[in-house]
């Protein structure tokens, strides 16, 4: 079974790349990033025409998290126990779509799209934090009730929590994405008995901004990552990052990652 994540920043602009990668890569179930889209302005029918359910949580322009499985798509559930609420200025807080899951092929698969941050001093700083804090909350109570889960969290992390996955870490210096409290929460998922899935099978980025050519200058950042159960770890034979789809007219800013399990 393949299983990839992807940050699509769009599912409506590349609903064909979409297709044609899930095709070209042989993939079971993809969970995407930033779908930009309401629930029901999801492009479903290609996908199902493709052979895939569809599960989707999505609010507005902004945000968006979805699943997409051949393999079952079962007990799907938008956000987690827990999630944190954020208000932008003037707004109600909700719980935003940054997180949905369901079990593919016995796997119980998550698509999260972590908060950004902004700056080190702004509330979504703090919201990010609380996040994953929660999330981590959320995945502890998982395991306790069942150690042999067959469980990954897939998305985009928006954490790089080493100095070499960024392009340069000097130009990070006083920004999110590398402080010390993000790289704390991120290494507390694997504290709570998780393993992170991509580092030990593959290098290279999963990021690079649009600004600056920074995919031609080879600048990138590695903040898609996949947190697995031990369970699932010991089921993993590969994983790789797919850098040729973020070439080209209408690329994606991040490159779908995909795992390999017996």
């Amino acid at each position: 079974m393949k299983i990839a994540f992807w940050n699509i920043n769009s599912v409506r602009a590349r609903t064909e790349r979409a297709v044609a990668f899930l095709e070209r890569e042989n993939v079971d179930v993809l969970a995407l990033q930033e779908i930009k889209c309401k629930n029901e302005q999801f492009p479903l029918e290609p996908f199902v025409q493709a052979g895939y359910e569809v599960a989707c949580n999505g609010l507005n322009q902004w945000n968006g998290v979805a699943l997409l499985s051949r393999v079952g798509l079962a007990d799907v559930e938008a956000g987690f126990p827990g999630q944190p609420k954020y208000a932008n200025p003037g707004k109600e807080p909700i719980v935003e779509p940054r997180a949905i899951s369901a079990t593919c092929g016995g796997v119980r698969c998550y698509s999260l799209y972590i908060p950004n941050g902004r700056e080190l001093t702004h509330p979504h700083y703090e919201y990010k934090l609380e996040f994953l804090a929660r999330l981590n909350e959320h995945v502890q109570g998982l395991l306790q009730a069942d150690p042999q889960l067959q469980l990954a969290l897939m998305g985009d992390w928006n954490i790089a929590p080493l100095d070499s996955d960024v392009w340069d870490i000097a130009a990070f210096e006083g920004a999110t994405h590398v402080s010390a409290p993000e790289r704390a929460a991120f290494a507390e998922f694997e504290k709570s008995g998780l393993v992170e899935a991509t580092r030990a099978r593959f290098d290279g980025y999963t990021y690079w901004d649009y600004k600056a050519l920074r995919f031609v200058r080879g600048e990138g950042m590695r903040i898609d990552f996949a947190y697995v159960s031990q369970a699932l770890d010991q089921r993993i034979s590969g994983a790789y990052v797919d850098r040729a789809e973020r070439k080209g007219q209408g690329a994606s800013d991040h490159a779908p990652v995909i795992l390999e399990i017996d």
